[in-house]
């Protein structure tokens, strides 16, 4: 849950009545028009409108230079205003560079980057790393960039071509408040390297995990988009030791429930990538990184076929090996798990209702205790067609199912108390009297 931000309102002075008055007594004592300077209406709405924008600006950002700038308002030099607050900005963004870690910003430019190279930094290469760093979203990119060349040009930074006036001003001053000002929080970024050689070290502890977690949660979208990425790649690569695939999924179970749609796009277009390079030890990796994630409803159906008909048969295939009573739970509980992920696809549909069912009734020997529970929990879950799938194969003498039953009052007793568990509203109305017949 995201902190609740609580906005304390300003309350500036009111303008004293000799100030107005100064201005008309100045500019008639230097033998020049009145208007060369803001009018009283401008200064008046300007003022007027300060405390509203002043209010979005966190109490710690309120220094030297916002008060600078309402002394200016005041006296309606708006030009020096906008600078003061432009001022503020930047400021306030090179130090959420500083905060996010200069080290850190070296590895994502991977060029030096120390505190001579952020002072030196022109406004329009800030604003393009705080873009790139997160710290500013492409609105917001936008308008500061805006608000940097009406600052070059109007402002009294440098020999001006015209001047704005107070609505001009205020704009100028909300998208500087909006967009950079009023977000007082410095996410810390991850050191890249310390974070792959831990990946890619001995086994996590739980307390080790969580260190890792906690900062890929604090730091930004990007980065935090940029290291899932490469722990996708770490977790697909054939090379990669047993320790360091376990502590990718650990890192990425930690933060899936954070993970947006753009960072699961891109995991899709990198998995998608070994697929149209060729590359099969790193897709089938990355499908078991998905299936481990439950991220499968992310993959198109093929793919989600695949792997689903991968478990049935292994499954199929251990229940009619050997000690199949001890070996069954384990593949049962994988499949339990898939179907827990989303909608089965359609084309492996019957051949997964026709083993969980077999299975589920026994053979000749009996069942395998163990693993019923997982059977009976995956039969609950079966939807309206898988339903009408399992009635439809359990009538069919002809079926492996429909002949277990026949030959079996155990197993139709099995069967029956496995119906008994689904919801009655959720058997299809073409199936119902087998259903009937079956439970009865």
């Amino acid at each position: 849950m995201s902190d609740i931000v609580v906005r304390e309102n300003v309350e500036l002075p009111s303008l004293p009545s000799t100030v107005l008055p100064a201005l008309t007594q100045l500019t008639t004592s230097l033998g020049i028009p009145r208007n060369v300077l803001a009018s009283d209406e401008e200064i008046e709405y300007a003022w007027r409108d300060l405390p509203r924008e002043l209010r979005d600006i966190p109490a710690d950002l309120r220094g030297e230079l916002v008060a600078r700038m309402c002394v200016a308002v005041s006296t309606g030099l708006f030009d020096g205003a906008m600078n003061y607050i432009w001022n503020a900005a930047i400021l306030h963004l090179r130090q959420k560079i500083r905060n996010f870690g200069l080290s850190v910003v070296a590895q994502i430019r991977q060029s030096d980057f120390e505190e001579k190279h952020l002072l030196e930094l022109q406004d329009s290469r800030l604003l393009e790393l705080c873009l790139k760093l997160n710290f500013i979203d492409e609105d917001g990119f936008f308008f500061l960039d805006q608000c940097r060349d009406v600052r070059n040009n109007f402002s009294a930074a440098h020999p001006t071509m015209g001047t704005v006036n107070d609505r001009e001003f205020t704009t100028f001053l909300n998208r500087c408040v909006r967009y950079a000002l009023a977000d007082s929080a410095s996410p810390r970024g991850v050191d890249i390297g310390s974070f792959i050689s831990a990946v890619k070290g001995t086994r996590f502890n739980d307390q080790q995990c969580q260190i890792w977690v906690q900062r890929l949660f604090d730091t930004h979208d990007a980065q935090r988009q940029l290291l899932i990425n490469m722990v996708h790649g770490i977790y697909c690569d054939p090379a990669t030791p047993e320790p360091a695939r376990l502590n990718s999924l650990d890192v990425c179970n930690g933060l899936k429930e954070t993970l947006t749609s753009d960072m699961k796009s891109e995991l899709i277009n990198n998995h998608t990538d070994y697929v149209a390079k060729g590359l099969e030890d790193k897709h089938v990796a990355s499908l078991q990184f998905f299936e481990k994630l439950g991220f499968l409803s992310l993959l198109n159906e093929s793919e989600q076929h695949a792997v689903f008909s991968k478990a049935t048969t292994r499954l199929w295939n251990v229940h009619n090996g050997m000690n199949n009573f001890y070996n069954e739970p384990p593949f049962a509980e994988r499949l339990l798990e898939l179907t827990q992920q989303g909608a089965v696809p359609e084309t492996i549909q019957e051949v997964l209702v026709h083993v969980v069912a077999c299975c589920t009734v026994g053979n000749g020997s009996g069942v395998s205790n163990a693993a019923v529970p997982y059977y009976t929990q995956t039969i609950q879950s079966f939807s309206p067609r898988e339903i009408a799938t399992l009635i439809r194969l359990a009538m069919n003498r002809n079926s492996d199912l429909g002949r277990r039953l026949a030959n079996s009052a155990a197993a139709r007793n099995r069967l029956k108390n496995a119906l008994l568990l689904i919801d009655s509203a959720s058997v299809p109305s073409g199936v119902r009297t087998d259903y009937d017949t079956l439970v009865r």
